[in-house]
């Protein structure tokens, strides 16, 4: 095999052959792994003859007509082909006829029209779907009519009304409250379907499938019984809940009462509907006989194409019923937002869009010709993470996306903004590249695979126009050089975190100086809590999990000074005044942050619900399953809301941001 060919194939599929380290040294993908991830791209590289062939297959793909184009409307647009005239077929079924010109270096260009939308461009007996749209996504102030915005950040199955976890009910309730304080945004954690068969997985940020939703956020009536203690038992939980619910489905499959809404649902649902009720019966159904991947289904269950797949129609009660959960939740996420707008907020929800999926769901198994096989998608070594991460999730594959006109991606945005007014994108960085490695590889042994960045941030900010939504993009940890400043002009908000706004020197960054278009927070559900930094609590739980006593000794002295630049800081900023309280008195230092944070110059502020209620816990600690109890702490009963210090901090909050522009 050339090594020259190789590198060649490889920068020409996307992938970053050398890289820079954190330490600023250089890297060099290793041949195996450049061979295995051009392999999940669908490109053979095992011989020089299979590399010449997928060298030449992916020039053929660069000369073809792309199946859909992006532009910025009122902007040129190079296509493939002559000069000449054309028909351009507006969404709204309108013809116009149109020139292709030819500029001075002989590519035939098109200038985009003023409206923005899904349309096509007729050439003869051949057609191109342009999608158009506008210069930037729309803004917050877009939505308040020009003042400053903020909203609370909740766990949604933290939300205590007293069940055994919250739901788009105890959701709608606590938007409601929320709305009624002032607020404009509520965000939440990712709501996506997980494996309704295996009930002990509830990390929110490993879906089975981005398109459809966990159903056990639906809202069943409460079962009786004591208060819930602060920690989520999630198997006995849902057990009870997903009980509950097929309680419910069994009801309904005998009475005719509301099956017209229910089959409107399904047909509006369509095949990818069908085709994941299919997968959550099948799943049950070799699951119970250890069969946790549905490439080890047996016979032809394993292909979602196959006649014994087709065979299972909707009205076959094992896939009903998961048509019948899904519209049920469904049901409660239009409720929930429907409630956060009737409390006056301008955004209401703000769903949480996890980075990728679990290769063994739903979406793998309907659509595998969407999604990279044999590669996990991560991060590579960095400060906090010196070996690298491996999430061992799969995501789309960016030639798929090209292939299907980004349709699996403008499906999956969709999904997130049925019912809600925003999307906050988990690793914001995907949408220019990821970093990827072989299965079973060291997490350092992968490669950054780039994506169609600027078409895909054209249609975050069509979808947000033409469903008055805002996009909030977690841009944290190391980003691309440029990244930040694209992502902004496009009107993706990035996130400006009390942590990580320091200066070169270490001090912390005045909030006035963080930038309007931004979402101004104090955490996130990865990091500390206010009470828990200052407290050192933090660092009490890296000695519980075996960090050596010189690093511990460590740790606290730096968090001393640490804390003192932050003290300082919020001085100046008008939030704070006097000396620096003791570790244990964190009231005060909770207090100050919110101001602090508050006052920011950003368009937006969300402050993590942890946060107003002064907690010292953290809802996830990255890497750890035990003894951490990841995505299962719980609010207060009634959410904490009813807390004289609670109310103060929100009044505050809300006198603080609604002062205008």
């Amino acid at each position: 095999m050339s090594g020259g060919m190789l590198k060649d194939l490889a920068k020409a599929a996307g992938l970053a052959v050398d890289w820079t380290d954190f330490r600023g040294g250089r890297r060099t993908v290793s041949d195996e792994a450049m061979t295995i991830i051009l392999a999940a791209l669908g490109l053979s590289a095992g011989s020089k003859a299979d590399i010449a062939a997928s060298l030449e297959r992916l020039a053929a793909e660069r000369r073809a007509r792309a199946p859909m184009l992006t532009a910025v409307r009122g902007q040129p647009l190079r296509l493939p082909g002559r000069a000449g005239r054309a028909v351009l077929v507006l969404e709204t079924g309108e013809r116009r006829d149109v020139a292709l010109t030819q500029d001075g270096a002989g590519q035939v260009m098109f200038r985009a029209p003023a409206i923005i939308g899904y349309h096509r461009l007729e050439l003869g007996d051949d057609q191109i779907q342009i999608a158009v749209a506008p210069a930037r996504a729309l803004d917050v102030v877009d939505l308040t009519g020009g003042r400053k915005a903020w909203g609370v950040a909740a766990q949604l199955y933290s939300l205590n009304d007293g069940g055994d976890f919250g739901d788009f009910g105890d959701l709608a309730r606590f938007a409601d409250r929320m709305g009624e304080l002032g607020a404009d945004a509520v965000a939440v954690s990712p709501t996506h379907a997980l494996f309704a068969a295996d009930l002990g997985r509830y990390a929110p940020y490993g879906p089975s499938t981005r398109l459809f939703l966990n159903p056990l956020y639906a809202q069943v009536p409460r079962r009786a019984g004591g208060e819930p203690g602060p920690l989520i038992d999630w198997p006995t939980g849902a057990a009870v809940k997903m009980q509950a619910l097929r309680a419910g489905y069994a009801a309904f499959a005998k009475s005719a009462q509301r099956r017209a809404a229910f089959e409107a649902f399904v047909r509006d649902g369509g095949a990818p509907l069908l085709s994941h009720a299919r997968f959550e019966a099948l799943d049950a159904r070799f699951r119970a006989h250890g069969l946790y991947h549905w490439r080890e289904w047996p016979g032809d269950f394993s292909d979602a194409a196959s006649p014994a797949v087709s065979a299972l129609a909707a009205d076959d009660p094992e896939v009903e019923v998961h048509l019948y959960l899904q519209w049920r939740v469904d049901e409660a996420a239009a409720s929930a937002q429907a409630s956060a707008r009737r409390a006056g907020m301008a955004v209401g929800l703000i769903s949480d869009l996890a980075v990728g999926m679990d290769g063994a769901g739903s979406h793998a198994w309907s659509r595998p010709m969407d999604v990279l096989t044999g590669v996990s998608i991560g991060a590579p070594p960095d400060l906090l993470a010196p070996d690298g991460q491996s999430w061992g999730l799969t995501t789309f594959s960016p030639t798929a996306l090209r292939a299907q006109a980004f349709e699996p991606f403008l499906a999956t945005v969709r999904a997130a903004l049925r019912h809600a007014g925003g999307v906050r994108i988990d690793h914001a960085i995907g949408l220019q590249h990821l970093w990827v490695t072989p299965e079973g590889a060291k997490a350092s042994e992968g490669a950054y695979l780039s994506y169609p960045f600027e078409d895909l941030l054209r249609l975050l900010a069509l979808e947000s126009h033409r469903r008055r939504a805002i996009v909030v993009g977690e841009d944290l940890g190391t980003v691309p050089p440029g990244f930040r400043a694209r992502t902004t002009a496009a009107g993706m908000a990035g996130m400006r975190v009390l942590w990580f706004e320091q200066t070169k020197t270490g001090g912390f960054r005045a909030p006035s100086r963080w930038g309007r278009r931004a979402a101004a927070m104090t955490t996130t559900h990865d990091l500390h809590t206010v009470a828990g930094w200052w407290s050192g609590h933090d660092i009490d739980w890296r000695e519980r999990l075996g960090a050596s006593p010189d690093e511990i000794a460590a740790a606290r002295r730096d968090r001393a000074v640490d804390a003192g630049k932050l003290w300082r800081a919020m001085r100046e900023s008008g939030a704070a005044s006097g000396a620096a309280p003791a570790p244990g008195q964190t009231d005060t230092v909770v207090d100050a942050a919110l101001v602090h944070v508050g006052s920011a110059d950003c368009d937006l502020a969300l402050i993590a619900m942890e946060d107003v209620l002064g907690e010292i816990e953290q809802p996830n600690l990255p890497g750890m399953t035990d003894p951490h109890p990841n995505w299962r702490r719980r609010l207060p009963p009634g959410n904490g809301l009813d807390r004289p210090k609670v109310q103060a901090r929100l009044r505050r909050l809300n006198t603080l941001r609604r002062k205008g522009r």
